[in-house]
């Protein structure tokens, strides 16, 4: 009997100040099936002795840490959120080192380490998610600990010739090489870390049989997230006759929507995407007092000066088109910077004839196939979505776009508002059939199944043979601090 312990940075646990996104969403499927921990930051930084607490729920154990405030900072405003993230997403131009940034990211990782090495059993299985705990495996082996260790990324992962532009790179990513399971969201970005361990670290094998370190084989695959398509399909049908959505629709007054939801980050593409809508206004003036646009961005990491920046500029552009194009009656863009419950977003993608997905770099991005979920089969939405989100390798049937060709977006804008009926039927029918397939109660499974029983791969490094039957693991046992 395993338990599993899953480990990130953010934690969604009852009565957390912090929540964990998306990552909520894939790391609650994995423990709904599989009872567990889930470990991670408490959201309390303290200058003075850290705390470490447990909540139990109902399936899952949450085990919580304080963090040491001045490590924190440089460990995710610096190291994490100023060069690895940039560099991720392939925005090296935008990537700020610093040797105290990496000692403290190196603090934070050694610090969790030293946390579960009170916590883990022998046999327990341990998951890690994201770029925040890239040593976390080397810290633990080198407590002694010999568990099943896997990691997913849920950021893109960048190409040889741009990874290896990280200050330290032969010591940050190539701790990755600790894990017995590095999972990636598409087989591009397994590939490039698959081409990192061969040029740059020089074990041999290959994606099929893993690589040998000397001390384990660690194998490379990719496990692109899904969403819970039919649940998130019923939540939409009920939530579009909410007071929330139907006054909404009300105040358009009969106007087509589109929808774009994204965090305020530079990899999202809000930029490009205002300008290309500013275009296709410009373009076809006969959709001026007939459409709009209706795009919602919570704030992030506004601490950060590159965020300030993006903030000013998306504003004054969101200022300029409304200014030029709008009427006393009519706003074109409507931008919101409040964040939205995942049922209220439901049925405003229901309502939306259009959303516009086109990020520059983006791991899957989950909006893209938690609009198709959402739609009316009978009338169904378009999905414009960049060729650069991970989720355009499953969402061929999608409107792909270029989010840097203003004039293709904005003819795709168009393309999408006037696309006959049987059409959009057509497209959102396959699309829904792909999501179907890949949803979020199978995905932890296949990664699992990899990660403690290995099945075989093919060529490509993905798993070839269907997941054997879920493992058998048990809750932690009940303790408080």
């Amino acid at each position: 009997m395993a338990r599993l312990v899953v480990v990130s940075n953010r934690v969604s646990a009852p009565k957390s100040v912090t929540r964990a996104g998306g990552l909520e969403v894939a790391v609650m499927a994995a423990l709904k099936r599989n009872p567990g921990i889930w470990f991670g930051w408490s959201g309390r930084l303290s200058t003075g002795v850290l705390a470490t607490r447990t909540t139990e729920g109902d399936p899952v154990s949450f085990v919580l840490t304080d963090l040491p405030r001045e490590a924190y900072n440089e460990f995710y405003y610096g190291f994490a959120n100023r060069v690895l993230w940039p560099i991720l997403h392939y925005r090296l131009d935008l990537a700020e080192f610093s040797r105290q940034d990496l000692s403290g990211y190196t603090q934070i990782n050694e610090h969790f380490a030293d946390e579960l090495d009170e916590l883990l059993k022998p046999d327990d299985v341990v998951w890690v998610h994201d770029y925040h705990f890239l040593l976390l495996a080397k810290a633990l082996r080198e407590r002694g600990h010999r568990n099943r260790i896997g990691f997913f990324l849920h950021t893109p992962f960048p190409p040889v010739e741009i990874i290896t532009g990280l200050p330290h790179h032969e010591r940050v990513i190539s701790a990755l090489c600790h894990y017995d399971l590095c999972g990636f969201q598409t087989e591009t970005d397994a590939a490039n870390f698959a081409r990192y361990i061969e040029s740059e670290l020089r074990y041999p094998g290959d994606r099929r049989n893993g690589y040998d370190t000397g001390d384990r084989i660690v194998r490379v695959s990719h496990f692109p997230v899904g969403v819970e398509t039919e649940s998130f399909n019923k939540m939409a049908r009920r939530a579009i006759k909410s007071s929330f959505v139907g006054g909404v629709l009300s105040s358009l007054s009969g106007r087509a929507m589109i929808i774009g939801v994204d965090r305020l980050d530079y990899s999202k593409g809000i930029q490009n995407r205002l300008d290309a809508f500013e275009r296709f206004l410009a373009t076809y003036p006969e959709w001026r007092d007939n459409v709009t646009y209706l795009q919602i961005t919570p704030k992030s990491r506004s601490e950060i000066p590159e965020y300030m920046q993006m903030e000013n500029s998306v504003t004054s552009t969101v200022g300029r088109v409304n200014g030029q194009y709008g009427e006393a009656s009519w706003t074109p863009i409507r931008y919101v910077n409040r964040a939205h419950t995942r049922t209220a977003l439901a049925g405003l993608y229901r309502a939306a004839r259009a959303a516009l997905v086109t990020p520059l770099r983006d791991g899957m991005n989950l909006v893209a196939k938690e609009y198709v979920a959402a739609q009316d089969a009978e009338d169904p939405g378009v999905l414009i979505l960049s060729r650069f989100a991970g989720a355009a390798m499953e969402c061929k049937p999608a409107l792909l776009v270029n989010p840097y060709d203003t004039e293709a977006v904005a003819s795709a804008i168009h393309r999408a508002l006037t696309m006959p009926l049987d059409e959009r039927r057509a497209r959102h029918n396959a699309l829904y059939d792909i999501i179907s397939k890949n949803d979020i109660d199978t995905w932890p499974g296949r990664f699992l199944s990899v990660l403690t029983g290995a099945p075989t791969l093919d060529a490509a490094g993905a798993a070839s043979v269907s997941p054997p039957r879920p493992m058998m693991l048990s809750s932690r046992r009940a303790s408080s601090q």
